[in-house]
């Protein structure tokens, strides 16, 4: 049957949209919804179908998984009228594998598997703690750009895509700039390898996530309580309403034997017999056909990988496995070719390096040679300044000896003034000390002489009482008596007048010897001190090749690094991620976390992950979980 209407009949205008692509088809209007499936399938190059199926939004707003058996155009796909009445599906994972390294096969499963987990942890419909997150983004950066290149990358390369969940980062206050660091570290640290590599290590860190391939339905049990479902490849977990990290039982699809609906009432019978049915309560009938259809699938896929693999499985095995080992040739081929690339061009750039080393030394020695031709010039400047400053030195030490010469003389003369003046000094002295000496024998006389007028005064006073007393006596004898009287007093005043000038005259030369010496002794030395200032003091004193089985060997020993490095990443992961948790602690800021982080918290805190959880809750009966169930 052909899948392309006709010119006669009306065709079906059918877009389909992945992840990377978007896909128009004309179908013929009784083309069923397996028929679509296949001309996708067949488009994109997918064999590992069984993983996948076609969603759409129905007339209800309900979104919807395309039935394979029934015809496109009956079930109740939205038509969009703007577009010509398309439908529109979308190609998603509708069921998920166990472990993502053993199941999926094709390249192009693990790429679509790879970006609708990015999509979900993105959009946060996956829970992803913001460690794991850095972490994952560091993987998805690895396969938009390639391994790390320092040349190539450039910061703020990172900025433009969106490689972290939101919720991430208005939890944490925290600049691009800074995100992008931490991103950009782990980045480096990748081995470098293929994309198809880098996008499984990133769907082996994804599916350890608590809701990584969980499809979650709101139920209730007998007692109206409030819970979710969880249908997810291994089983059914059942969930606290506030709660979706941490079930709080699970049920394997080996315990399962049948799972049916009555209107609102899902029944689910177990293997063990002795075990009452499993009964909870959906919202509508559209959401227990949804469960149905999951948990069928789920069983199935569960089921048949514990069967042996089919002839097409087997086949898709042993291509990939050829696939893997040509690429792996090739990667071998390229890595040697990688290797001599880099052995010529690092041989090129020490040659370069080489040859600027020699250009370097060729210019310093050429510098040096113009540096030792004008140091010699400089030195023969120097070297004639410095003879016509000897010759300056020796004209300045003639002037200096003569100089000193005249001022030795000089000094010699004014030791000899120095002497006669001295000598003066004491003759003055000495001539000072006898007019002293003369002095006082005259101030003697004087008080001599003083005594004797003031005797003569008072024998003049007694003379002339008595010559008073003559006159009254007689005349005669009176006058001869006067005469004689007046003869004395004239000679004791003359000898007065005679002896008191000299006296005058003597310290009046004394005072007279002693200025004129005092003067000459001064400016004696006052002419040294100016014939000192004479001297003067202008005198101025004078930086290999490779062969193939080495490069065969070399080759083995990466590929035996390669898998130590896989069997020690997971416990260097959690290192790692407990170290970049402390890191970006201090920026948390606590009001801005959802449920999801506090729960997390919790789990840490508590030791557990996804794994440790569903081990403890199948530890316990089947029954004995039923009950719990039924008194949640």
């Amino acid at each position: 049957m052909s899948l392309f209407g006709s010119k006669k009949n009306r065709s079906l205008s059918v877009r389909v949209s992945t992840f990377d692509s978007e896909l128009e088809f004309k179908l013929e209007p009784r083309a069923s919804g397996q028929d679509l499936f296949d001309l996708v399938c067949r488009t994109i190059g997918l064999r590992e179908s069984w993983y996948f199926g076609l969603q759409y939004v129905d007339t209800r707003s309900n979104v919807s998984w395309l039935k394979m058996e029934k015809r496109v155009r009956d079930q109740r796909v939205e038509l969009h009228a703007g577009n010509n009445n398309v439908y529109v599906f979308s190609f998603y994972a509708k069921f998920f594998p166990e472990n993502v390294s053993e199941e999926l096969i094709q390249e192009i499963t693990q790429h679509l598997f790879f970006l609708q987990v990015k999509q979900s942890i993105l959009s946060m419909d996956i829970y992803c703690r913001p460690e794991a997150s850095v972490l994952l983004a560091s993987y998805a950066v690895h396969v938009q750009y390639g391994p790390y290149d320092y040349e190539t990358y450039k910061d703020g390369m990172l900025a433009g895509g969106e490689l972290l969940p939101k919720g991430v980062t208005d939890q944490y206050q925290m600049t691009p700039e800074m995100w992008e660091e931490r991103i950009k570290t782990w980045y480096m640290d990748h081995e470098p390898m293929t994309r198809d590599e880098v996008e499984m290590e990133y769907l082996k860190i994804a599916q350890d996530l608590d809701m990584y391939g969980v499809n979650y339905f709101p139920i209730t049990n007998k007692n109206k309580t409030k819970l979710w479902l969880g249908v997810t490849s291994v089983g059914l977990n059942i969930y606290d309403e506030r709660d979706k990290l941490t079930p709080k039982t699970t049920f394997q699809w080996n315990e399962i034997r049948h799972v049916s609906f009555d209107d609102k009432k899902f029944t689910i019978r177990l293997v063990d017999a002795k075990v009452s049915n499993f009964i909870f309560y959906s919202q509508d009938l559209h959401i227990n056909k949804m469960i149905l259809d999951l948990c069928k699938g789920n069983h199935d896929l569960y089921m048949r990988r514990r069967k042996p693999d089919t002839m097409e499985i087997q086949q898709m095995k042993a291509q990939a496995k050829e696939e893997k080992q040509r690429r792996q040739i090739e990667r071998k081929k390229f890595i040697r070719e990688k290797k001599l690339r880099e052995k010529a061009e690092h041989e090129r750039y020490e040659l370069e390096k080489s040859m600027e080393h020699l250009q370097n030394e060729m210019r310093m020695a050429s510098d040096a040679l113009r540096r030792s031709e004008e140091t010699k010039e400089l030195y023969f400047e120097k070297s004639r300044v410095n003879e016509e400053q000897m010759q300056l030195t020796e004209c300045k030490a003639n002037h200096f000896k003569t100089e000193m010469d005249r001022l030795r003389e000089r000094q010699m003369k004014i030791e000899r003034e120095k002497h006669e003046l001295e000598k003066k000094i004491r003759d003055a002295d000495f001539y000072v000390h006898q007019l002293t000496v003369e002095n006082d024998k005259r101030e003697a006389e004087t008080e001599k002489l003083r005594k004797e007028l003031i005797c003569a005064k008072m024998a003049e006073r007694e003379a002339t009482a008595r010559l008073l007393n003559f006159l009254n006596s007689g005349r005669k004898s009176s006058t001869d008596s006067l005469l004689t009287a007046a003869s004395s007093v004239s000679h004791v005043a003359n000898t007065a007048a005679i002896s008191t000038p000299s006296l005058l005259t003597t310290s009046s030369s004394t005072n007279d010897i002693e200025t004129a010496g005092g003067a000459e002794l001064t400016g004696n030395y006052l002419a040294q001190g100016d014939n000192s200032s004479g001297i003067s003091d202008d005198f101025e004193p004078k930086e290999f090749i490779l062969t193939d089985n080495e490069m065969e060997q070399i080759t083995n020993e990466m590929e035996r690094n390669h898998l130590e490095y896989l069997r020690s990443s997971k416990k260097q992961v959690q290192n790692q991620l407990q170290v970049l948790r402390s890191e970006i602690a201090p920026h948390k800021i606590e009001e801005n976390q959802s449920s999801f982080d506090i729960l997390s918290e919790a789990q840490i805190k508590a030791g557990e992950n996804k794994y440790s959880t569903l081990k403890k809750l199948k530890s316990g009966s089947t029954k004995a979980r039923v009950a719990f169930f039924e008194e949640l």
